[in-house]
């Protein structure tokens, strides 16, 4: 399984981006994806994302601002982000957490990372 993340950039405060994520290779179950991001010296932090149930659970930073959706046919997870703020600046990461069949234990894949500047 390989994520590709894309859609990154220099945007100014207020604006907005949208991120994406293509998956490919097979997996037996999804048991969550999401985004995370990680700003200069801080901690990885969940911006988004789906439950095996496909529910959603947001950051309350980002909450009224982002909405993760998906595409599962086309295995595509995607980040709108709205009002961007200069505290969103960080490398975004894509996260599919996956089991390979029915008896295996779930594995995480990690995207690459698009990087999101808001600056004027």
């Amino acid at each position: 399984v390989q994520l590709q993340a894309s859609g990154g950039g220099l945007v100014q405060p207020g604006e907005s981006l949208r991120l994406s994520c293509i998956a490919s290779g097979t997996w037996f179950s999804i048991d969550g994806m999401g985004w995370y991001r990680q700003a200069p010296g801080n901690d990885r932090e969940l911006v988004a994302s789906f439950s095996s149930r496909g529910s959603t659970n947001y950051a309350d930073s980002v909450k009224g601002r982002f909405t993760i959706s998906r595409d599962s046919a086309k295995k595509i997870l995607y980040l709108d982000m709205n009002s961007l703020k200069p505290e969103d600046t960080a490398v975004y990461y894509c996260n599919l957490r996956h089991s390979d069949s029915l008896f295996s234990s779930p594995v995480e894949t990690w995207g690459q990372g698009t990087q999101v500047t808001v600056s004027s």
